[in-house]
């Protein structure tokens, strides 16, 4: 498929998917714009990157829908002057995105092979701002964050991810998998962390077998 081809696909994923979808958030529309997303999926792939549907990514991994993916995004309410962890970013698709409405990223991802990917992914497409890295305490390190974006589903999250948050920040992640999903919003206030529960949600899990654990890498 010719380069105008996938341009045409990524207005058509955005017009007739994202933005009929309740998301209307206009940086994050323009970075999904922005971002070539055949480049994050494998290149037998890239005729259908553009389809509202989840990609294997090899290593039991899988990209998450564009919908799911924005809809998610849009709950981080990510502002120009945050520090943003992206959770298990597997090729880097959601770190680019995010790289275009954030001042920094941080994408973690321990697997080694995936983590090179998106090292070459992003790389390619010019993301200066965002960083992977491979061991879990380094990108917990590197915090606060004003925003972090679990890529996947997940039984439970850590309190280490939680003492991360920077006053005001927001955890978003998905609990459960399947139809059982539920995208929830952790929020660091003045009182404590609170949780906010929002919408259904399928994203695939993180981990490599069905069921969602509690987030241990």
């Amino acid at each position: 498929m010719a380069d105008t081809d996938f341009s045409l696909a990524r207005k058509a994923m955005v017009d007739s998917q994202i933005a009929v979808s309740s998301v209307v958030e206009p940086r994050l529309l323009s970075a999904l714009l922005a971002v070539p997303r055949e480049v994050f999926v494998p290149e037998h792939r890239a005729a259908l990157a553009y389809s509202d549907a989840q990609h294997d990514i090899g290593l039991g991994r899988k990209l998450a829908s564009p919908v799911e993916f924005a809809r998610m995004a849009q709950l981080a309410a990510v502002k120009p002057a945050d520090r943003v962890l992206d959770v298990a970013c597997g090729t880097g698709y959601s770190a680019a995105v995010l790289s275009k409405i954030a001042a920094s990223v941080v994408a973690y991802e321990n697997d080694k092979d995936l983590a090179r990917i998106a090292v070459h992914n992003l790389s390619r497409i010019g993301a200066a701002n965002a960083a992977v890295l491979t061991h879990e305490q380094a990108a917990l390190d590197a915090g606060p964050y004003d925003v972090m974006v679990f890529e996947g589903a997940i039984g439970n999250v850590q309190d280490t991810y939680l003492q991360r948050l920077a006053p005001g920040g927001r955890l978003v992640a998905v609990i459960g998998a399947g139809r059982t999903g539920v995208a929830t919003v952790w929020i660091r206030t003045t009182d404590g962390v609170v949780s906010r529960t929002h919408f259904n949600a399928m994203l695939p899990p993180i981990m490599s077998n069905d069921a969602p654990e509690e987030f241990v890498f």
